[in-house]
């Protein structure tokens, strides 16, 4: 059995880009289908980190004033370098007049679910893509199989891959699903969830003798913290004890608050930038299109500054038929997952311990802390980078 629909724009994936980009396109009078291969509860009890960005923020308060943000989230004012035992202070408010907020991933999930929903979104769980044709026509279409197995064609004015790192829209793009600009960090992080008041009232970038290490939240009674490890570090070889050890040994200068730890895993570093973002009646966004190391806290923020600007390109092309800002948009989105993907990697680079790192490279580190911390102008372009560029 085969059930075919038709919608003006089908997006794969019901991430923040997906969600926030069909509630742009219903602004605009533009109805679209979401579909996902999970349910909505598996989105939900998605867990990630979240700090977003200020126009990010500001963006989901126009989309929802009673948006949970302000009320669950935290804002920040700044983070800590911490390096030779000391804590620097980057003010971003004094700097550059921009704060983020501490919102985790699957609360801005839970939110746009509801909203869309709420508002009549056609949004299909359970159903999973397996390809894309005919990108190259006015009417692409979206094979997939629902939760019982029975195959679904979704026609469409145009497609948009909002399905996350294995996407199934990239190969109809870019003709493969791995066709990119890639990069493979000799390190990772390993991470804990812990059931304690935080260490800090913001987070601390730790680079130590011992290694690197991030002191994180997740609520008041909820922590999240890092160190780097080993990527192919088993996440229960260590003991309780041993974890804090570790931690404590890496943000000398500050005594952290330890608790159960009910989670732990090991996160990959990788970068990779897809090197077509469209073709066609078809784009990517999200981490369908890149991903970045979690350094500098770009994912999300990317995602949502790639659906900004596709979705006045959609607007245009599909309500006044004018092609030039989607002829425009990878070149356009591409500007800022550059500039993205350039401060992770720095971020990245100034604070973690390469295996072939020796004493002149730990020392030409701290120099590049040193000379960051004591220039206004470098502060200025960190607390720039870290709280966003403007979106659009």
């Amino acid at each position: 059995m085969s059930t075919s629909i038709r919608t003006r724009v089908a997006i794969v994936g019901a991430g923040p880009a997906g969600l926030i980009l069909s509630h742009l396109l219903a602004e605009a009078g533009i109805e679209s289908v979401i579909i996902d291969q999970r349910s909505r509860a598996e989105i939900e009890q998605t867990i990630r980190a979240g700090i977003l960005e200020q126009g990010t923020v500001d963006l989901l308060t126009r989309i929802d004033p009673n948006t949970r943000v302000h009320t669950v989230g935290h804002r920040h004012d700044g983070i800590e370098l911490r390096f030779q035992g000391e804590g620097h202070r980057i003010d971003f408010p004094g700097l550059v007049g921009r704060s983020v907020w501490l919102y985790p991933q699957h609360e801005v999930l839970k939110d746009m679910l509801a909203l869309r929903l709420e508002a009549g979104q056609d949004l299909r769980f359970g159903v999973t893509a397996s390809r894309v044709e005919d990108v190259d026509t006015d009417h692409p279409r979206v094979i997939a199989t629902d939760a019982d197995g029975a195959e679904l064609v979704i026609e469409a004015d145009f497609v948009v891959g909002a399905d996350g790192s294995r996407s199934a829209v990239r190969p109809a793009i870019a003709g493969t699903s791995r066709d990119g600009y890639f990069r493979e960090y000799p390190f990772a992080w390993f991470g804990i969830l812990c059931e304690a008041p935080a260490s800090a009232d913001e987070l601390i970038y730790s680079n130590s003798e011992n290694g690197f290490a991030l002191i994180s939240q997740r609520s008041h009674e909820v922590q999240r913290m890092y160190f780097q490890c080993d990527p192919d570090a088993d996440p229960n070889s260590l003991s309780e004890a041993q974890i804090w050890e570790t931690l404590q040994s890496r943000v000398p200068g500050t005594t952290l608050k330890e608790g159960t730890i009910f989670q732990r895993d090991v996160l990959r570093f990788r970068s990779f930038v897809a090197r077509e973002l469209r073709r066609g009646r078809a784009a990517l966004v999200g981490d369908a299109a890149h991903t970045v190391p979690p350094t500098g806290a770009k994912g999300m923020n990317l995602a949502i500054a790639d659906v900004v600007i596709l979705a006045d390109a959609l607007n245009a092309l599909l309500t006044e038929n004018d092609t030039r800002l989607i002829d425009g948009y990878a070149e356009a989105a591409l500007r800022r997952i550059w500039k993205a993907q350039n401060f992770s990697w720095w971020m990245t680079s100034m604070l973690h311990s390469l295996p072939e790192h020796n004493e002149f490279d730990q020392r030409r580190q701290i120099g590049e802390l040193r000379s960051l911390v004591d220039s206004e102008a470098g502060r200025t372009y960190l607390a720039e980078a870290y709280t966003g560029w403007p979106l659009g």
